[in-house]
């Protein structure tokens, strides 16, 4: 059996679908199938009920799967350890979280490959739980998120913060927090600019607001910082996003923050990889550095990890 075989079947498993297996790996569907097909030839027996659609994984997948998840973690070690003096090259596959692309990857993507031109650069942009689950499938080698304070990160992988926690501010239109003090009750009504479901910062506020029986009023949902703050300013609803995010806005003149008193989530921006990163290392630690930098954050202690 090959380990590209492996690879494809535990993303159909993750993914739950063949299609979506296929575009996570950057492969055609019939590639995704004929691999798994693959390594049911190999082992001699069926992995997938292919009686439903889509066919979704057996009880002897389910046991071939956490084998498979636990054969790809010990390649990605070994791969490391026996790299550790070597100039790094190959493919570097790197995830980074919705929202920052626009502003840091210019100046991160492009000090990276200027520094080590042998190297393959990929960059996958998702929801922060998303990157983790990509690093435990070892279907990433390291990820630069922003993760809640307190957050906690699977056994499989290591994390330690880039920076000071930073407010994860409520802004409106310039002029309209005329109070020194607001609750979410006072400003819920105004309705909310949004990323699509699936965003923790999304999802922080929808708990908070549920919380005290508050409704969550949508009036736009849609990717891009940018565009979420530009429509903020607007007037058509408030937006909710990391306080370096909007010092760094074109947008950000013509915004106020307001001062919530029962809502005050805090964020850290954090580098997270395998427990081995081998010829990886230094590169990931570049691109971290590089986007700190960009967002002009504060240096964390160096004591501080993320609990596993």
């Amino acid at each position: 059996m090959k380990l590209e075989d492996l690879e494809a079947f535990v993303a159909v498993v993750r993914m739950q679908s063949i299609s979506a297996a296929a575009e996570s790996l950057q492969l055609t569907q019939p590639t995704i199938t004929r691999r798994v097909q693959n390594l049911e030839e190999a082992l001699g027996v069926a992995l997938l009920d292919r009686n439903v659609k889509p066919p979704r994984v057996n009880a002897m997948g389910r046991e071939v799967h956490a084998q498979c998840r636990a054969v790809l973690r010990e390649v990605t070690a070994l791969r490391a350890l026996v790299a550790l003096d070597t100039r790094p090259s190959g493919s570097l596959r790197l995830g980074l979280t919705q929202g920052l692309g626009d502003l840091v990857l210019p100046v991160a993507l492009g000090r990276l490959r200027d520094a080590t031109p042998e190297l393959t650069v990929q960059v996958s942009v998702g929801w922060a739980g998303q990157i983790v689950q990509r690093l435990v499938h070892a279907e990433l080698d390291g990820a630069v998120v922003l993760l809640p304070e307190g957050h906690a990160l699977p056994r499989d992988v290591q994390g330690e913060a880039l920076g000071e926690p930073v407010r994860l501010v409520v802004v409106g239109p310039r002029g309209v927090a005329r109070k020194s003090r607001l609750r979410l009750a006072d400003v819920a009504p105004q309705g909310w600019v949004l990323n699509p479901d699936g965003c923790g910062f999304r999802a922080g506020l929808q708990r908070a607001l549920a919380a005290q029986g508050l409704p969550m009023d949508i009036r736009l949902e849609t990717f891009g910082r940018e565009l979420q703050l530009q429509m903020v300013a607007e007037g058509l609803g408030l937006g909710l996003v990391p306080e370096p995010l909007l010092t760094a806005s074109a947008w950000r003149e013509q915004l106020d923050v307001l001062p919530l008193s029962d809502f005050q989530p805090r964020v850290a921006l954090w580098l997270l990889h395998a427990r081995l990163l081998g010829k990886f290392e230094a590169p990931l630690r570049r691109f971290a550095a590089d986007v700190v930098e960009v967002l002009g954050l504060q240096e964390a202690k160096p004591a501080t990890r993320c609990r596993a």
